[in-house]
C-alpha cells in the first residue's frame, strides 16, 4: 500500500514511520525544504524518544522517503494524510489556512481515486471544508475523478508517540463510505492483530472526539490544581485527596496530579478551540472557561509562592535556578509551558535566571531570542543563564524552582545542592520530593497544595 504524510512534524513523521514500519510504502512531504533536506541525510527535526531509529531504519529498507512535491507524488498514492499544523487564531479558533491549502492542491493534481484522511486537530465541520475545496478544484478542472474525505485525529502523547502509535488504546476514524472505511481497516490491521480497538463514526464524531477527550483530561488537571489551593488554606493535603478519590472505579487514578499547570501543542489549543467552537454555535462552554482561567492562574502560582518566601521584600537582583523548561519530560516543546510564564514574570521583577533542562536548551533560548526580537524590547537576555548541568544551575542561588519533573531531577544530591545555593529555599512545581527529607536538610520547602 502507499501512502503519504503531509506535514513532518511530531504527528506526521511520528505517524510515517510508524505506518512504514509495518511494510507500508510512505512518502513524507513538507514544503519546509531545509527540513525534507535534513530528513534525507537522517537528522531528525524533533526530539522524540525512539524515532530516530524508527526513521532510518525505514528509510533504509526503501519504505520510506522525503519530498517537498505532492503534485510529483500525489497519484501513485492511495491514501493520503494531512497532518499540517493548525495553530490558534487570535481568536482562539484553529487556523486551518493549511489544512484548505492542501486539500486545493490534491484538487488540483488528482486524477484517480483517493482517500483523503485529516490527521490534524480540526473544528467539526473542517472535512466538509475540505471535500468542498478538493470538489472546487476538480470542477474548475472539468474533470469527474471519484474521492473519499476521512477524519483520523490523533491521540498522541509526545515523550511515548511512538509507543502510543504503535500500540493505541484505540484508532478513531470518521468515514463517510465503505470503500473508505475497507482501505482504512487495511491499512490500520497490523497495529490490532491481537486486539481490534478502531472505533468507526461519523466524520463530525470523529472531529469532536479529539477536542473532548483533550478538554476533559485538561478539565481533570485544572479541577485538581483548584483544589490543591483550596487544600493549602484549609490544612489539607491533595496527595492524600487525590489518593482518596482516584480509588473510586467512576474517577480512576490518571490527570490527578496537581501542579504548576498544564501546557503544550494540544491541551491549551484544543480547549481554546472548542470554546470558539461553542460560541459560534450560540452555546458556552463555560465548565472550560473557568478551566483555562484556573489554568492561566496555576502557571503564575510559583512566582505568587516566591514572593511570599521573601515577605513582600523586592525580588530585584535574586538569582533564581530553574530546573525543567519543556512543558513535560521526554519533549523539548516549550509550546505554552509554564516556563515561558515564569521567566517572562521573573525577567519583570528583576531577577537573573540560571536555566537547566536535559533536551530543551536550544529551544528556550530559540524562543527568548525570538520573543525578544517580535517585541522589539530591550528584554535582558543576558539575565538568563544556560547551564550545563543540574548543579551548575543551583550554584549561588537564592532560589530553586522545579517546572518539569525530569526522571534526573527526581533524587538529586541534596548535600551538594545545600553546599551551592545562597538561600535553601525550593519551589516544587510537581510535587516530587519529601518534604519532611528536605525541612532535616536545612531546607525551606514549598510545593503545591500542601
Amino acid at each position: 500500500m502507499n501512502i503519504a504524510i503531509i506535514g513532518t512534524g511530531y504527528v506526521g513523521l511520528v505517524s510515517g514511520a510508524c505506518f512504514a514500519d509495518t511494510g507500508t510504502n510512505v512518502t513524507c512531504v513538507d514544503t519546509n525544504a531545509q527540513k525534507i533536506e535534513r530528513l534525507q541525510k537522517g537528522e531528525i527535526p524533533i526530539y522524540e524518544p525512539g524515532i530516530d531509529e524508527l526513521v532510518i531504519k525505514n528509510v533504509k529498507d526503501e519504505r520510506m522517503k522525503f519530498t517537498t512535491s505532492l503534485p510529483e507524488i500525489l497519484n501513485d498514492q492511495q491514501i493520503v494524510f494531512s497532518a499540517v499544523g493548525t495553530p490558534p487564531d487570535e481568536d482562539g479558533s484553529a487556523d486551518l489556512k493549511y489544512v484548505l491549502q492542501v486539500a486545493k492542491t490534491i484538487g488540483e493534481n488528482l486524477n484517480h481515486y483517493l482517500v483523503v484522511v485529516t490527521k490534524s486537530t480540526v473544528p467539526v465541520g473542517t472535512a466538509k471544508k475540505v471535500r468542498d475545496t478538493i470538489q472546487a478544484e476538480l470542477d474548475r478542472r472539468g474533470v469527474d475523478v471519484k474521492f473519499d474525505v476521512a477524519s483520523n485525529p490523533e491521540f498522541l502523547k509526545e515523550g511515548s508517540a511512538v509507543k502510543d502509535f504503535m500500540s493505541p488504546d484505540r484508532v478513531v476514524i470518521g468515514v463517510e463510505s465503505e470503500r473508505a472505511k475497507k482501505l482504512l481497516t487495511k491499512l490500520y490491521k497490523p497495529f490490532m492483530m491481537n486486539h481490534f480497538r478502531i472505533i468507526f463514526m461519523n466524520i463530525p464524531s470523529a472531529e469532536m472526539t479529539k477536542y473532548a477527550a483533550n478538554s476533559m483530561l485538561a478539565t481533570r488537571i485544572s479541577f485538581m490544581n483548584d483544589i490543591a489551593n483550596l487544600c493549602e488554606l484549609v490544612g489539607a493535603d491533595v496527595d492524600m485527596v487525590r489518593a482518596g478519590i482516584g480509588s473510586d472505579t467512576r474517577i480512576g487514578r490518571k490527570f490527578l496530579y496537581a501542579g504548576c499547570g498544564y501546557g503544550g501543542s494540544c491541551f491549551p489549543k484544543d480547549v481554546k478551540a472548542l470554546i470558539k467552537t461553542a460560541d459560534d454555535n450560540h452555546y458556552s462552554m463555560d465548565v472550560l472557561k473557568a478551566v483555562e482561567k484556573v489554568n492561566a492562574h496555576q502557571k503564575e502560582i510559583l512566582f505568587e509562592k516566591l514572593e511570599k518566601a521573601y515577605k513582600g521584600q523586592s525580588l530585584e537582583g535574586k538569582t533564581i535556578a530553574l530546573w525543567g523548561v519543556s512543558f513535560k519530560p521526554e519533549t523539548d516543546d516549550m509550546r505554552e509551558s509554564t516556563a515561558l510564564v515564569l521567566i517572562n514574570l521573573l525577567l519583570n521583577a528583576g531577577c537573573r535566571m540560571k536555566v537547566f533542562d536535559p533536551v530543551a536548551m536550544d529551544e528556550c533560548r530559540r524562543r527568548m531570542q525570538v520573543k525578544a526580537e517580535k517585541e522589539n524590547s530591550t528584554l535582558p537576555l543576558d539575565h538568563i543563564l544556560y547551564c550545563k548541568n543540574m548543579y551548575d544551575a543551583v550554584q549561588d542561588a537564592d532560589a530553586l524552582l522545579l517546572l518539569t519533573e525530569w526522571k534526573e531531577f527526581r533524587l538529586p544530591r541534596w548535600d551538594v545542592i545545600a553546599q551551592n545555593m545562597k538561600r535553601k529555599l525550593i519551589l516544587d512545581g510537581r510535587n516530587i520530593y519529601d518534604a519532611e527529607d528536605l525541612h532535616q536538610m536545612g531546607f525551606e520547602y514549598h510545593c503545591i497544595g500542601k
